[in-house]
């Protein structure tokens, strides 16, 4: 699999390290990206991670924005000026910096959460707040793509 996908917590050590997941580690691996490509989350107390996936990722949302752009500089300036690059180790482990564990609220343990192309750090509590608010949004959603559909279905009869 080259997806990020599930969720695992790990506690962070003394030294401020945390495992990475066996599996994330696998498709960061397979990915080609030697350490991780970390950034705080644009709209969220959390970290986004990943390797040469999220990278094209964001090259591709920064290449629709015209270039020397206010927009461009922007979200440059967020997803690349505050990204670190952290090694790991040979036990799977990163080095989280003060300014990451402080930006995510992280003190004792990290959910890593897979996203596909790319994973998130939460601390766990506010990982459990934000996948609440996510399980609701997606009832929402549900109930009204079920409501478009019976319109649909409506007027084609």
């Amino acid at each position: 699999m080259d997806r990020f996908v599930s969720n695992f917590t790990n506690r962070l050590d003394a030294k401020g390290r945390v495992s990475i997941p066996a599996p994330f580690r696998a498709v960061l691996a397979r990915d080609g990206f030697d350490g991780l490509y970390v950034h705080p989350a644009l709209d969220s107390a959390a970290l986004d991670a990943g390797g040469n996936a999220l990278l094209r990722e964001i090259d591709a949302l920064l290449s629709r924005l015209t270039p020397y752009s206010d927009e461009r500089d922007f979200l440059s300036t967020a997803l690349l000026g505050t990204s670190e690059i952290l090694k790991v180790d040979g036990e799977g482990r990163v080095l989280l910096t003060e300014g990451l564990k402080v930006h995510a609220g992280l003190a004792d343990a990290v959910t890593f959460v897979g996203l596909g192309h790319k994973f998130q750090l939460w601390e766990p509590s506010a990982f459990r707040e934000h996948l609440a608010q996510a399980r609701e949004r997606v009832r929402v959603l549900k109930r009204s793509l079920g409501e478009a559909g019976m319109v649909s279905e409506a007027r084609e009869r």
